[in-house]
């Protein structure tokens, strides 16, 4: 599966949250999101594992009692079904894998 960068199409799950699934596969899939300065993505979990790239922009994730500090370049993995949150610092852009494929994620 290809696909070009297209600006339209995103999804607000949670006020300040925008989120689009570009790719996905069988097992896998990679959605970008903008996150707006102030807004938080409430604590949750979900059974699969999320591994993320911070593109640009600054978010404090909260993951399992631990707290990071995310900035452009960073990384992190959440295992599946473990808690976290994020509050979000500055207008940041992130780009996450979720494996296995997560069915609410797919695009409409």
């Amino acid at each position: 599966m290809f696909a070009k960068y297209d600006p339209q199409g995103f999804l607000t799950p949670i006020d300040g949250i925008e989120m689009k699934t570009f790719v996905y596969g069988e097992n896998s899939l990679l959605t970008r999101f903008h996150l707006k300065k102030g807004s938080v993505v409430p604590r949750h979990s979900h059974p699969q594992e999320q591994t993320g790239f911070m593109v640009s922009g600054k978010i404090k994730l909260f993951i399992d009692g631990e707290v990071f500090l995310a900035e452009p370049g960073d990384t992190w993995s959440i295992k599946g079904d473990i808690e976290h949150r994020a509050e979000i610092m500055e207008n940041s852009v992130i780009i996450e894998v979720f494996s296995p494929l997560r069915e609410d994620y797919l695009p409409q």
